[in-house]
């Protein structure tokens, strides 16, 4: 049983954004220190990365652990209350960004995902970041 009213847990849910989170803005803010140019969230895409490097011909998403049920353990928590309902929603996140994925390397795209839990450190985050994009 949830803890929260029906008109509680929507306000709740309504405030959880899915553009401009504080990982998204973290990986933002060290690609550009990395003296990379980009683009956001381009509607033409497959997905609308949250983060496009044209010039590199190079996508980013970058995942909420949770959300999008990264193998950490930050996305392997399962929620106590409606589970059927939140097993399906993630799955289906997954099975989206599968798709997504597909289709932006058929269309030529490299595609790079930045999950949130890598963000808790970011010194660490730098060094992948950097051998991810000199790798094209």
């Amino acid at each position: 049983m949830d803890v929260l009213t029906p008109k509680q847990r929507s306000r709740c849910m309504a405030a959880i954004k899915g553009k401009n989170t504080k990982p998204e803005l973290l990986v933002r803010l060290l690609v550009r220190k990395l003296g990379y140019s980009y683009r956001l969230h381009p509607t033409a895409l497959p997905g609308k990365p949250d983060i496009v490097l044209p010039n590199r011909k190079m996508v980013i998403f970058v995942h909420g652990c949770f959300w999008h049920s990264h193998r950490c353990r930050f996305g392997a928590v399962v929620p106590a209350t409606n589970r059927r309902f939140w097993k399906n929603k993630r799955l289906g996140n997954v099975l989206r960004d599968r798709r997504n994925r597909r289709a932006l390397r058929r269309n030529g795209w490299r595609v790079v995902t930045i999950w949130e839990c890598w963000t808790r450190k970011p010194e660490q985050l730098v060094g992948r970041l950097e051998e991810l994009l000199r790798e094209n």
